[in-house]
């Protein structure tokens, strides 16, 4: 069944595909009838196989390469490091008219959620009637008792909903699980749509697929209608870069334009979110929040949370903040209410489900407690809400087939006991769609979560597509299936032309402005520390270089003097980089338990830069994300780590604009090259430098050729010390840095608007000043180290100004909330 070696005329290209669907239907389906209308699928299999040139495995791997590229990763809970975004090139096809009944029921269903959070954090009508059994709601971590009474801005609990489903083998469409908390994966639709489109660049030509765009625009739009201001500030809140939608939430808040925050960049006075940025405190009248509801608050919620906003819960009271979705929504995610939901719904919208649930049973009642025991080899065990109770243990919803005699026992005894705890549900059996597998089209069972989202007039707005989930497996049972192996696009066929559309404003509505946006105290930190960690790397490596012979032509290739080498020896291991003893150089690369080695650093780097990654264009992400390299003497694997180093400052200095974004960055840069060249002037540039000396700190501060060709002569130390410290000209040279630092903090923002000079500015002025009036001969041990002390205090001021952390900044004089 693999597609043919050679790349296929067009036509050629159909009829292969139809052969292939036949018998894709007729070998590999065994009675699984639910793949679709042949009419979208088969354009699809033309595509593959006109671009794979009939390898379907080396399509898989571009996919793969594409989704790197676009940044697409994943983290497992636990795990320091991301995954790759394991990614099939063939997209789950879907024609208009099944889509539409998927449609309606998501739509549907959004709305009876909002309905039921209304009345649960409302009159509680459907508790008093009994249609609601109290025990859902207090039994629930996620509902929350703080909410009840409060109207959020806007009037709705829910601006983003998700639903999992299923298709059965007929064809039948049911709902999984109801996502009303914080639905994580519509970024990751996106960037899949993205792949794939790179991979099947004629797709959209041959069908009529379905943009994600107007999805989104309806989502920004939806939010921004239900806040007080007519321009508002938007916000993406997240966890931080350890949380494992990251990369998507990233990537979602530069799609849309919003800012991506953390709960130490914000702030509450008089009832309202502010955002701690370089040019003060800003408002904030929207979260897009990814942070658990629980932890959003630690002075309603979780007094231990670290990552919320104290006060956040009274500014929404006072209807001075949008936050999506309200906290308290994920009450209804619970298992426990889906055995509800087919009543409350002809309750509450006068309709049967659209889209059904899967059959479920609450053991919190007596009859279906006993029917769950007495058809337990035919059921699903699984948690009535988010916490494991103790029949489960930690794995959590399992085949009841699965429970041996005593761990049955086990189960019944705390069902018995704490029957509320437990759900029942029917074994959900899923159709299969075509992936690429070792011999060709392989099936695999899938999910689908599909997003809905209010527009600006408050209707539900349904993504054309959605996040599919692939199963590694044939098992085709939805409990086996878990989060899946692996996940594809969602292509929506429609029966009419497809108009383009990007979320990009029209020439006619667009307001020239020059003004690059708000820059948060907390990405300028990071941007700075970046800088810093990067040129630290870059003069480790330059010691280390410098160790292996040099690399600019120093003396002649010849070998460091002894004493030379000792001392270059002792500056390494001072730095951190190696401990003392045989093997500095190779240690000082890459051991990464020395917390000053090139590995270290560069791991660090990684690090912060992950923690404003929607700030790093794709090239700079992807030369962060590098390892080490590791094959090849320590030579040529220094050389090839100084080119990608250089490659990453040349993308900073010529492709990122003269933002204050760059300034920090370059900031950092200057600021730390600045500590390194006192620091080498005070090994190898004073109190009496042999030649050894000053060719080697000629080859680390990159100046050997400017010297050579200004004083063909040879070697003078005065010389020497004036080109590395004092020659403004000198990109390299102390005072080009000094002065480079005093340009960026003159640009950046003050707080006062009395023309004064900032304590930041006033000292990089006068070091500046300070070294233009410096004579080479003037310049020993002591003076260097009085600049490198300012530097350090420099440094400090600088941080006390613009990076705002903590409460403090919000007593702090001169600071305005705007």
């Amino acid at each position: 069944m693999a597609v043919a070696s050679a790349k296929p005329h067009p036509a050629d290209s159909m009829a292969q595909a139809l052969d292939l669907l036949a018998d894709y239907r007729t070998r590999v389906m065994r009675g699984d009838a639910a793949l679709g209308d042949d009419a979208v699928w088969a354009p699809m299999l033309a595509e593959v196989a006109e671009a794979s040139g009939g390898d379907l495995k080396a399509l898989r791997l571009r996919a793969e390469r594409q989704a790197d590229d676009i940044g697409t990763s994943f983290r497992v809970a636990g795990e320091d490091e991301e995954r790759r975004w394991p990614l099939s090139p063939l997209p789950l096809m879907i024609g208009e008219r099944e889509w539409r009944g998927i449609a309606d029921g998501i739509a549907q269903r959004a709305e009876l959620m909002e309905l039921l959070l209304a009345d649960i954090y409302g009159a509680q009508r459907l508790v008093g009637n009994g249609l609601v059994p109290a025990a859902l709601l207090n039994g629930s971590p996620n509902f929350l008792r703080p909410m009840v009474g409060l109207t959020p801005q806007g009037g709705h609990h829910l601006q983003v909903y998700a639903a999992d489903l299923g298709r059965g083998p007929s064809g039948e469409w049911r709902v999984l699980a109801d996502h009303t908390r914080n639905p994580v994966g519509a970024g990751y639709a996106l960037e899949n749509r993205l792949a794939v489109s790179r991979v099947l660049p004629g797709l959209q030509g041959r069908l009529h697929i379905e943009r994600l765009a107007p999805f989104f625009a309806d989502l920004r739009e939806g939010i921004a209608a239900a806040c007080k201001r007519s321009e508002p500030r938007m916000a993406l809140l997240t966890p931080g870069r350890l949380n494992p939608s990251y990369a998507e939430q990233a990537h979602l808040a530069r799609y849309l334009g919003m800012l991506l925050v953390e709960g130490e960049d914000l702030a509450t006075h008089g009832d309202r979110v502010y955002l701690r940025t370089i040019e003060g405190f800003k408002r904030v009248d929207a979260l897009w929040r990814r942070v658990d509801a629980r932890l959003l608050d630690p002075l309603a919620f979780d007094s231990h949370s670290r990552i919320g906003v104290a006060g956040l819960i009274d500014a929404i009271a006072a209807g001075n903040v949008v936050v999506a979705n309200a906290p308290g929504a994920g009450v209804l995610e619970s298992a426990a209410f889906a055995a509800f939901l087919p009543r409350l719904s002809v309750r509450m919208t006068g309709e049967d489900l659209r889209l059904p649930n899967i059959a479920t049973w609450w053991c919190g009642q007596d009859d279906e407690c006993a029917r769950v025991q007495g058809a337990l080899d035919k059921m699903v065990i699984a948690p009535a809400f988010a916490t494991n109770p103790r029949g489960l243990g930690p794995k959590g919803a399992r085949l009841g087939s699965d429970f041996d005699a005593e761990e049955r026992a086990a189960l019944f005894a705390d069902m018995n006991l704490r029957g509320v705890d437990y759900v029942g549900q029917e074994v959900v059996k899923l159709s299969t769609l075509p992936t690429v597998g070792a011999d060709g089209l392989e099936p695999r069972p899938f999910t689908l979560r599909v997003f809905a989202a209010r527009d600006a007039s408050g209707a539900w707005s349904v993504m054309p597509g959605g996040f599919a989930r692939i199963g590694a497996g044939s098992d085709a049972r939805a409990i086996v299936i878990g989060e899946g192996a692996f996940s594809t696009d969602v292509a929506i066929v429609a029966d009419r032309a497809v108009a383009p559309m990007t979320l990009m404003p029209h020439a006619d509505e667009v307001a020239i402005r020059r003004n690059p946006g708000t820059l948060p105290s907390r990405v300028a930190d990071n941007l700075f520390w970046l800088g810093r960690y990067l040129e630290r790397a870059e003069n480790i490596l330059a010691l280390v270089r410098g160790g292996l012979g040099g690399s600019a032509d120093v003396d002649g290739g010849a070998s460091l003097g002894a004493d030379t080498a000792a001392r270059l020896d002792a500056m390494i291991v001072a730095s951190g980089a190696a401990p003392t003893g045989k093997g500095t150089l190779g240690t000082a690369f890459g051991d990464p338990s020395q917390p000053s080695s090139v590995a270290s650093l560069l791991h660090a780097a990684r690090g912060i830069g992950a923690g404003s990654r929607e700030r790093l264009s794709a090239d700079v992400w992807r030369l962060l994300d590098k390892s080490l390299p590791e094959e090849g003497p320590l030579s040529q694997r220094t050389a090839a780590l100084s080119e990608r180093l250089s490659a990453l400052a040349g993308l900073s200095a010529e492709n990122m604009g003269r933002t204050a974004s760059w300034r920090f960055l370059d900031l950092g840069r200057r600021l730390e090259r600045a500590i390194g060249v006192c620091r080498l002037l005070k090994v190898f540039g004073v109190d009496e430098p042999t030649a050894d000396d000053l060719f080697l700190l000629l080859d680390l501060s990159s100046s050997a050729i400017s010297y050579r060709q200004r004083y063909p002569g040879g070697l003078a130390a005065l010389a020497v010390r004036d080109l590395v410290a004092l020659d403004g000209g000198n990109p390299r040279s102390l005072a080009f840095q000094v002065e480079a630092i005093a340009a960026h903090l003159a640009a950046l923002p003050r707080l006062a608007d009395d023309g004064m000079a900032e304590p930041q500015q006033v000292e990089a002025t006068a070091l500046s000043a300070n070294l233009a009036t410096f004579a080479a001969a003037a310049l020993d041990g002591h003076a260097v180290q009085g600049i490198e002390n300012r530097l350090m205090s420099l440094s400090d001021a600088l941080g006390r100004r613009f990076f705002l952390r903590g409460g403090e900044p919000l007593r702090a004089a001169g600071l305005t909330l705007a």
